[in-house]
């Protein structure tokens, strides 16, 4: 019955947020200069074709009608049609979102790869030169942002050394440069806390104690300070997760990766409101609900934390 309790309130949690998701989208799309009809029909159409229009799309009702009308057809499952294709957007979303999907886990398998093994290095050399060489790569990497570190990656391995495609979907190769470009920033956060958590480990009581029995510094470091310095990395990479699948919006623009982020960037250009709200609302549903696993997922694995409330 605790569990079920559990459950109940961490649903009651997301809902207001889902809410609160849906209405700043709709406020904020229906105040972005522009007008989908214009954008149709050009600004030299008639009148008449104008309220034709409008009409046909529902945008002739007051602000209100339209959100009471698509929160309505959200209930029933339904997000609509985009407005200029007349394409269900459940069907956009199914194309879409399996590609962001696999771009984000692809990334953060190369940060998990390449940030938790430098992290422990750097932490078992703190204060040495492997140690700062580490740091300042971790810092320059966090740095970069993706609108830049894209193309620099598109430029070095795709033009000039001809290894890789530069954008597009059309093999498997295509991948890796949008990946390494969301997975090296991510492997920078996760290198910086996976050295800071295993230094704090390293220095506690039963790290000495363990050491002071005689066991071996490589069974002292697997099997007790790397179980409890990777535990707080479970929310870290939770949280990596759902921003990458919220963030791959410019690399997936970049890259040409026909995924949730590229829909969306498409239907703000187009002033699609029905698609842009669904894309909204997918990001935000999978940020929540990754969240939440993510904190399920920690209170299971720490005993300690399991009757918090």
């Amino acid at each position: 019955m605790r569990s079920w309790g559990a459950i109940i309130k961490r649903i009651a949690t997301v809902l207001p947020v889902v809410f609160g998701v849906l209405c700043l989208t709709f406020a904020l799309l229906h105040m972005v200069p522009g007008d989908p009809v214009d954008v149709m029909l050009g600004e030299s159409a008639s009148p008449a074709d104008r309220f034709a229009l409008k009409a046909q799309l529902g945008l002739d009702q007051p602000v209100l009608a339209q959100f009471g009308h698509y929160l309505l057809n959200l209930l029933h499952g339904d997000f609509g049609v985009s407005i200029h294709t007349q394409t269900p957007i459940t069907q956009l979303l199914v194309q879409a979102y399996p590609a962001t999907l696999i771009l984000a886990v692809t990334a953060l398998s190369i940060g998990l790869l390449v940030g938790i093994p430098l992290g422990i290095w750097s932490a078992l050399k703190a204060g040495h030169w492997q140690d700062v060489m580490v740091t300042l790569v971790s810092i320059r990497l966090a740095a970069m942002p993706a609108f830049w570190l894209g193309p620099v990656l598109m430029l070095v391995f795709a033009v000039w050394l001809g290894w890789l495609p530069v954008s597009g979907m059309d093999n498997a190769a295509s991948i890796l440069l949008p990946a390494l470009t969301l997975g090296l920033g991510l492997s920078a956060i996760l290198t910086r806390m996976t050295r800071t958590s295993l230094l704090e480990v390293l220095n506690e009581d039963y790290i000495r104690t363990a050491r002071a029995k005689g066991l071996s510094e490589r069974r002292v470091l697997l099997k007790h300070a790397l179980r409890a310095a990777l535990l707080p990395m479970v929310t870290i990479v939770g949280l990596q997760m759902g921003s990458l699948l919220a963030g791959a919006v410019i690399t997936e623009t970049i890259f040409s990766w026909n995924g949730i982020g590229r829909l969306l960037v498409d239907s703000i250009e187009k002033r699609d409101y029905p698609v842009t709200q669904a894309c909204v609302l997918v990001v935000a549903l999978s940020y929540v609900l990754i969240n939440q696993a993510t904190d399920i997922a920690y209170r299971w694995l720490d005993p300690r934390t399991r009757n918090a409330r």
